[in-house]
């Protein structure tokens, strides 16, 4: 049974410190995605928090900043055609797993639960603290008028009715990257939101995060060899590596890439289409993405808080998680100019870690 449709005023009477900390905890899944069979069932560490992290992005990666409709605002991917894009495959299960708290936190919505969940799963995998507001809201197919562009004089004319309107509230199909394409989808598809190519490098190091399944993307592997980990590693991995086309005997999925070294690692077709920026921050670029759409009606007082364990009126900390990138083509890269830059990151990197701990 749906639930009903949120308002921004519920919402904000939502203990969001309490749903963060519910978040945190039901991140630990024994054996998920790591290995099968018995070895899975001996496993401990598995986490769904790259999941979260992966339903969080696409709920709000198809914002359209021309025509103001897409975005985490609403949680229309429990709609079709939405829910049915291949770009999604899989995400039904991370639905699932928040659904229990949909039913502990009633007032709180889809749309504010997968986007916070998302930014705590980055948090609590080692990534920088993701400054979060609520106010969003659930779309219902009845209540399209909760749309500020939708038209409802007509009809016929209801945006739910026709995903292909320039005003529709459930997306079209085809406004998330698709893996197989090169640098000009890329751009096509974060130009769209209003990022630049600092940006797409920023959000593509998500990559560190996370599997890819053959039964749901149709690709295979690991980026690295911590997915449970929020790090450099895919930036490194990309740049040091040798990558070449995955020529498996057995492997009759499409076109990725697997390290020469190891033969254990995968990149993707847009991985390697990626083009370096001299540095980036993730945690700005991934605040503004599920900010992307959102329209907050009415007078509200909405606190703008980190989603550390320490929810206060105070500054967020700014991670100081920055990789510097001097790679423009394999021949005019400046390798040593490189290498000090991951000294650097490095030393930055311990740095930050030791001042945690």
């Amino acid at each position: 049974m749906p639930h009903p449709p949120t308002s921004a005023a519920e919402t904000s009477s939502v203990d969001w410190d309490a749903v963060a900390s519910d978040i945190r905890g039901m991140l630990p899944r024994r054996g998920y995605d790591n290995g099968s069979g018995k070895e899975k069932e001996q496993l401990t560490d598995g986490n769904i928090g790259p999941l979260l992290a992966r339903l969080a992005w696409h709920a709000a990666g198809t914002f359209d900043k021309t025509t103001n409709t897409g975005g985490s605002n609403g949680a229309t991917m429990r709609f079709e055609p939405e829910a049915d894009d291949n770009a999604n495959a899989g995400l039904h299960i991370a639905r699932e797993f928040l659904e229990l708290l949909k039913k502990k936190y009633p007032a709180a919505s889809y749309a504010d639960i997968w986007t916070l969940a998302g930014a705590v799963s980055i948090e609590a995998l080692g990534g920088p603290q993701i400054v979060w507001k609520p106010g969003r809201i659930d779309y219902e197919l009845k209540h399209s008028f909760e749309h500020p562009h939708a038209d409802v004089s007509d009809p016929s004319k209801c945006p739910f009715l026709n995903a292909t309107a320039p005003n529709a509230i459930v997306p079209p199909n085809g406004r998330l990257p698709d893996a197989a394409l090169d640098a000009a989808h890329l751009r096509a598809v974060f130009y769209r939101m209003g990022f630049t190519d600092r940006d797409i490098v920023a959000l593509s190091g998500a990559h560190a995060l996370g599997m890819c399944h053959t039964d749901r993307s149709g690709y295979d592997g690991v980026w690295t060899h911590t997915p449970n980990e929020f790090n450099n590693r895919f930036f490194v991995l990309l740049l040091e590596l040798t990558w070449v086309v995955r020529d498996w005997d057995d492997w009759e999925g499409p076109l990725q890439y697997m390290d020469r070294e190891t033969e254990q690692l995968m990149m993707l077709p847009t991985d390697m289409a990626l083009l370096w920026d001299p540095q980036f921050h993730f945690a700005d670029a991934f605040e503004r993405l599920l900010e992307l759409g959102v329209v907050r009606n009415g007078p509200q007082k909405l606190k703008g808080v980190s989603v550390a364990s320490q929810i206060e009126n105070t500054e967020p900390k700014r991670s100081r998680f920055t990789i510097f990138h001097y790679a423009k083509h394999p021949s005019t890269r400046k390798k040593h100019a490189f290498k000090e830059s991951l000294v650097a990151l490095k030393a930055s990197i311990m740095a930050r870690f030791t001042k945690i701990s």
